[in-house]
């Protein structure tokens, strides 16, 4: 698993937990709209549910 803080994003680099880092992320109060799943190919992430970028 690999994410960072950026520009005040949470980027998902990498993910390989069960039900997916961004769902705990989620669960613990990080808003949808602060979340990229980077590993996500661009064309990808507007139809994740997460944000862009």
């Amino acid at each position: 698993m690999k994410v960072y803080n950026e520009n005040d994003k949470i980027w998902v680099q990498q993910d390989g937990i069960e039900d997916g880092i961004a769902e705990e992320l989620v669960a613990a109060r990080a808003p949808r709209n602060h979340i990229v799943l980077a590993f996500k190919p661009p064309e990808v992430r507007p139809y994740t549910g997460f944000t862009i970028a």
